[in-house]
């Protein structure tokens, strides 16, 4: 663990053993496909709007505004609420449903989570595909909300209790992963449907969400319970079973003796949500909140969403608008390896630092580039150079994405919680990101036609501030058992005086070992 913190638990030396096992790999990925249906509908979704058939059976005002009306202005050409109710309504089914799903992850456990979110979006997948008239389309889409609800809520959550701890980061992330492959998908199936004669192609593309739901329904019925939930279901000697399992080793007595202080601490807590917003909380309840939002805020959803619609907007035309999401899309998948592979070696700071100056980097050129062909009218055309030029940095932009906050923003809020208010930590994370992404994604194209190219330093400015908060705020997590988070926090030069005074489980020592944000000092935890 160089470079990382060194956890002794007991203060004899001794580490969490831990190792990748083929039952923890297998078991990670299937639950990391719970990722595909939240990745194939932001994918989806921009797709089929761009697409002449759909706007003409749904949406035939803006259909016309497009097609007929040549002097409107270019930055206000998809400008429509009811189109955009479409694409957001699922955001905020799924803001609403992460609610129950804390009940249901908690009481029930992680995997039963990850089904019902399953068979909720393959309904409204089918009821999308047949749609005849908007209320159904809407209808299907506020089913699809309730799957991602659900699935965001528990995967990450499961994902980061079967991790080892030095491994937690890479396994994680594999959500993110499956997220950028469902858009990848997503992006090739509109691409190949938007050429099917007969102007059903979109049906194509909508019904095909039943094949991602289908994985992730399928896939959890196999999946086992983590060790943290059947502890805190009462299944003790279960949950020794499953750590010897998933550790590959006999040598886990430590581990699990830490557990259950957990859980035996969680059964203190009678109302997670009223308990959340305690004083002792405030570090978590703080970083729960602001990650998803600047998540939202960086702009990502501006470019995953609408990019076969922005493209068009900016001079590209149908075809060739839909190609280049399918070029973003790969972009995306490719550049979240870089994740993968390092956040366990670098750790969570460096690579939210690094993708957020690149991020603004790009909002900013981006925003200029717009700007010096369209000015404030909206008028004008790009060059076919131009216009790569433009996607060249929508490219590089979304790479910093996705080696940063794309996956870390669901890693950091899943790894930081104890036990005993995790599943309502987990809801509040799902919540806040849906309510933002709901907000931008009902707002974009109004805001695109009022702020014009100033909407990408809009964005822009908000990368800025997200960017220095880490610096200032968030300590390293890497490396750190699940269990003994809490120590992080306790070292922090701001957040540890926030549980100062507070007992912490574990009699552990934490020793972090960067030196960095005031956690370079050795702290010893009292004992419960």
């Amino acid at each position: 663990m160089a470079g990382g913190p060194i956890l002794n638990p007991t203060g004899d030396g001794k580490e969490y053993p831990g190792k990748m096992t083929l039952f923890v790999f297998l078991a990670c990925l299937v639950a990391a496909t719970g990722g595909l249906i939240f990745g194939y509908d932001i994918g989806i979704s921009g797709g089929v709007t761009s697409m002449d058939s759909f706007l003409r059976k749904f949406f035939p005002s803006v259909y016309r505004k497009e097609k007929e009306d040549t002097s409107t202005n270019e930055y206000c050409k998809f400008d429509s609420q009811l189109l955009t109710t479409f694409t957001s309504s699922l955001y905020l089914a799924a803001l609403i449903a992460s609610f129950f799903a804390s009940t249901v992850t908690r009481t029930l456990g992680r995997k039963w989570s990850m089904f019902g979110g399953g068979i909720t979006f393959l309904i409204g997948a089918a009821l999308n595909g047949a749609a005849k008239d908007v209320a159904m389309l809407i209808i299907g889409r506020i089913l699809l909300g309730v799957g991602v609800g659900f699935a965001n809520q528990s995967v990450p959550l499961y994902l980061s209790e079967m991790a080892p701890a030095e491994l937690r980061g890479m396994l994680n992330i594999g959500f993110q992963l499956m997220i950028t492959i469902g858009i990848l998908a997503a992006s090739l199936i509109n691409y190949g449907s938007a050429k099917i004669k007969g102007g059903w192609g979109w049906r194509v593309s909508l019904a095909l969400a039943a094949v991602p739901a289908a994985i992730i329904t399928l896939g959890s019925l196999f999946l086992p319970d983590t060790p943290n939930s059947l502890i805190q279901r009462g299944h003790q000697k279960q949950a020794l079973n499953m750590l010897r399992k998933i550790r590959g080793t006999d040598d886990i007595h430590q581990e699990y003796a830490d557990l259950q202080a957990a859980s035996e601490e969680s059964k203190t807590v009678q109302h997670p949500w009223r308990n959340i917003i305690h004083r002792r909380y405030r570090p978590q309840l703080t970083m729960a909140i602001l990650i998803p939002l600047f998540q939202q805020l960086t702009g990502i959803n501006v470019i995953m969403f609408y990019a076969p619609v922005l493209f068009k907007t900016i001079g590209f035309g149908s075809t060739a608008s839909l190609m280049s999401a399918v070029i973003t899309g790969l972009v995306n998948v490719f550049a979240t390896f870089v994740s993968i592979f390092t956040v366990d070696r670098l750790g969570r700071r460096k690579l939210f630092l690094q993708g957020g100056v690149q991020m603004f980097a790009c909002q900013i050129i981006v925003g200029t580039l717009i700007a010096a062909k369209f000015g404030t009218s909206g008028e004008g055309h790009l060059s076919k150079s131009y216009s790569s030029g433009v996607v060249a940095f929508i490219c590089i932009y979304v790479a910093g994405f996705a080696w940063s906050w794309g996956p870390l923003g669901w890693l950091v809020p899943s790894e930081i919680f104890p036990l005993e208010i995790r599943s309502a930590g987990q809801s509040i994370t799902v919540s806040v990101n849906m309510l933002f992404t709901f907000v931008i994604a009902q707002a974009f194209l109004t805001l695109l036609c009022r702020f014009k190219f100033g909407l990408f330093y809009f964005f822009g400015g908000w990368v800025l501030i997200m960017t220095v908060f880490i610096a200032i705020f968030l300590p390293e997590t890497k490396g750190v058992p699940i269990e003994e988070m809490v120590l992080v926090w306790k070292a922090h030069w701001f957040w540890g005086r926030f549980i100062a005074d507070e007992p912490v489980h574990g009699g552990a020592v934490v020793e972090m070992a960067d030196g960095k944000n005031g956690v370079g000092t050795k702290d010893t935890a009292t004992t419960v």
